[in-house]
């Protein structure tokens, strides 16, 4: 048993590739939670099936209005058509309305139909990132399967058994639907221990893993609603972890609660000032572009040279 969080473990033990294994971490749940670059955890909250259901409903109003004023039209300019001509036309219609026009929808708002758009949700990665073209014609053909063949009730098993409400073309395309109209109620920010700040503005951090930093950071947001022993034993072993990523070593007595905090705080501040430097580099770069002469070699204009 560690008794002292910063110690290093035993020989031919390696706490430093993650979280995989602690004890402890599970009481965290982390099922529907991203992380970004500073340690801060998202939640994306998957969208109800109810929600969905009535989001559909919409999408399906939209898709046979289309599809009646498009018949009506060619119906009205094409003039009398044999039967085959007509069968093939209406096969033609149905397929680009049901198929064609929401996967084109989808593409081009990056995962928004007028039925979500209603509702408030939008088609996200499993990474809750933005979905491209191929996503959207993945959920666009399988929907044919599950929703029209089937009447949704492949939609409907699907949904149920998943954890976030996917159905079958979620699953393939490697999306879901999330809740984009809810509170925003973003985590505080993780603050500096004052009596460790001169150590660890000194201090190696080394390359953090997101999953540890993800781990620490949920750990100390919900600190305070774990039992004791959880809170004691989670809290040791992440420092543990932390530990080992940091040089030197946090002055002795340093509580585990404190060193989590003082590096992510840390962390998060190197990032924000590595990214202001860019963005002023980045402005200077344009600034001189734009001041340059059309002629000089930074402009726009002729090379540099004789």
């Amino acid at each position: 048993m560690i008794t002292d969080p910063l110690a290093p473990l035993p020989p031919g033990q390696d706490r430093s590739v993650g979280v995989t294994g602690l004890v402890g971490v599970d009481e965290l749940d982390f099922s529907d939670e991203l992380i970004t670059g500073e340690a801060v955890v998202l939640e994306l909250r998957p969208a109800s099936f109810i929600t969905r259901a009535l989001a559909l409903v919409a999408d399906l109003v939209l898709t046979v209005t289309v599809f009646l004023l498009l018949y009506w039209l060619l119906y009205a300019t094409s003039g009398p058509v044999d039967e085959a001509a007509g069968s093939a036309l209406v096969l033609v219609t149905v397929l680009g309305v049901g198929v064609g026009m929401p996967i084109l929808i989808e593409t081009l708002t990056r995962g928004r139909s007028l039925g979500k758009w209603l509702a408030g949700l939008r088609v996200v990665r499993d990474d809750g990132g933005p979905i491209r073209a191929r996503h959207a014609l993945i959920r666009g053909l399988l929907a044919v399967l599950e929703i029209y063949w089937s009447g949704g009730s492949i939609a409907l098993l699907t949904s149920l058994v998943n954890k976030r409400g996917k159905r079958l073309g979620d699953l393939v395309a490697g999306t879901y639907v999330i809740r984009e109209r809810q509170p925003r109620n973003l985590p505080p920010q993780v603050a500096m221990p004052p009596h460790l700040a001169p150590w660890v503005r000194n201090a190696d951090l080394g390359r953090l893993p997101d999953p540890l930093a993800r781990a620490s950071r949920a750990f100390l947001a919900r600190a305070q609603r774990l039992a004791p022993e959880a809170r004691h034993r989670l809290g040791f072993s992440l420092a543990a972890q932390v530990g080992d990523l940091v040089a030197p070593p946090p002055p002795p007595g340093t509580h585990p609660e404190d060193f989590l905090a003082a590096v992510l705080a840390e962390r998060r501040d190197r990032d924000y000032a590595r990214l202001w430097r860019e963005m002023e580099q980045r402005r200077a770069r344009s600034n001189s572009r734009a001041a340059a002469s059309p002629l000089s070699a930074t402009g726009f204009g002729l090379p540099d040279g004789d």
